[in-house]
């Protein structure tokens, strides 16, 4: 899994560098709208077929695992139907006539994914990293690939949708061919659709308030300045997903801590936590140099490598990066939280960001503009640190101290390289604003 993180983020970090020299910012903020709606009504029609496949003791029983393929199937129809029904409502709100045909077309990709073979979800199950991430920055590399050709051609949006469309048709005859003695057809078996529908439950509503939190700055964005800006914010949130280790994190915990755990959840809570210690400080110990070099360097990283349209990036990008660690604490142990069952710890984190990103945002933006717009985002990942630490302590599974270690860590390596900036001459990177 480590060894596909940095091609994975060279492929990200390249191609949205390269597309940026070929298309402008209204149209990658087009898209990012675009894209938050249909993530939106993934999000809040999830009912954890993957993580009911990884955690359910049925998870290699073929009817279990055609039940759950006929229910991705209807699930990946609707949300193509539910797009087409807010595409009229969106493009009158937002006054932006492309959303009539983008909207349905970009949305045709919940339908192909829909019918992606389960062999990806037996294959996180069974921790088979290596095959994953193969298949993974495959599908990355012909959707960028058809990104970029499309571009070179013909400036246009459509290299965006097409790229998108490309990529999911590869991705679902790709995953068929993965695991041959996996032979998906509809099937439905009552026990297992009861059974995913109970553990699915606490699916819905973390990854509905989780959604409604993480892109309600982006909806908020898209409304007030303008879709230039969006695609600006776009680029730095992208650029800080590459230079921070949160995708990384965020991956390890989702495919191998969770997996792990569950399998693990008999064991004492002071088993569990013993066996975390050690692997989440190295986690903590690497992402807080990543971190680091982010918020150090990513602002001349904007100014030398992008576009002066891209400019207002480049003080963005330290902020979204700090602002990460207080998630890249919380996903080292929450997994774990999840395996043993508790879920609504994290649920209720998220809700406590979506109030305050609702009341926040719209305050930051009217006391101080953009800046306190991206400080008052920043400052919205605290809640869900805060509610997953008390569900640690809670569940006798406290990781305080060593948190307290880490965040030390991060402070002294950061000082330390702002201090250099200002002994070369380079400045803060608060200059771009």
């Amino acid at each position: 899994m480590f060894a596909g993180y940095v091609p994975s983020q060279a492929l990200r970090f390249g191609g949205n560098l390269l597309l940026t020299k070929l298309l402008f910012p209204n149209l990658f903020g087009l898209m990012a709208l675009v894209n938050v709606f249909i993530t939106g009504v993934k999000m809040l029609s999830d009912i954890g077929l993957r993580q009911s496949i990884i955690q359910n003791k049925q998870g290699d029983d073929p009817n279990f695992l055609n039940t759950a393929w006929t229910m991705q199937v209807i699930r990946g129809v609707g949300l193509w139907l539910c797009c087409l029904l807010i595409t009229l409502p969106l493009a009158t709100f937002y006054e932006e006539p492309q959303l009539l045909w983008l909207l349905p077309v970009v949305s045709l990709n919940t339908v192909i994914s829909g019918f992606n073979s389960t062999a990806l979800f037996t294959f996180s199950r069974h921790m088979e990293f290596r095959k994953l991430t193969i298949f993974y920055i495959g599908v990355q590399a012909v959707s960028l690939t058809v990104m970029l050709v499309w571009a070179w051609f013909n400036h246009t949006i459509w290299a965006l949708v097409v790229g998108g469309l490309v990529s999911a048709l590869f991705e679902m005859v790709w995953s068929h061919r993965l695991m041959p003695e996996i032979r998906n057809r509809f099937f439905w078996e009552k026990a297992a659709a009861k059974s995913i529908f109970s553990f699915g439950k606490w699916i819905f509503l973390l990854t509905a308030v989780t959604f409604l939190a993480q892109q309600a700055p982006r909806i908020f964005l898209g409304k007030l300045p303008s879709l230039e800006m969006l695609g600006v914010y776009g680029i730095a949130f992208s650029l800080a997903n590459v230079l921070t280790p949160l995708a990384l994190v965020q991956g390890y915990s989702d495919a191998v801590i969770f997996p792990f755990f569950s399998k693990q959840a008999q064991l004492s809570r002071e088993s569990l936590q013993a066996k975390i210690m050690q692997p989440r400080w190295l986690l903590l110990v690497g992402g807080a140099v990543l971190v680091t070099i982010a918020i150090g360097f990513g602002d001349l990283l904007v100014v030398t490598q992008y576009d002066k349209s891209y400019i207002q990036a480049a003080w963005i990008l330290p902020i979204i990066s700090l602002s990460s660690w207080p998630i890249i604490l919380s996903q080292t142990i929450n997994p774990i939280l999840f395996a043993i069952g508790k879920p609504s710890y994290a649920a209720f984190g998220w809700l406590l960001k979506l109030i305050f990103i609702v009341i926040g945002l719209p305050l930051g933006f009217h006391i101080a503009g953009l800046v306190g717009f991206v400080i008052a985002e920043a400052l919205s990942n605290l809640p869900v640190y805060g509610a997953i630490t008390y569900g640690s302590l809670r569940e006798r599974l406290t990781v305080t101290i060593q948190d307290i270690q880490a965040t030390a860590l991060l402070i002294g390596l950061v000082t330390l390289v702002l201090i250099g900036r200002v002994l070369f001459g380079v400045g803060l990177p608060v200059i771009h604003v």
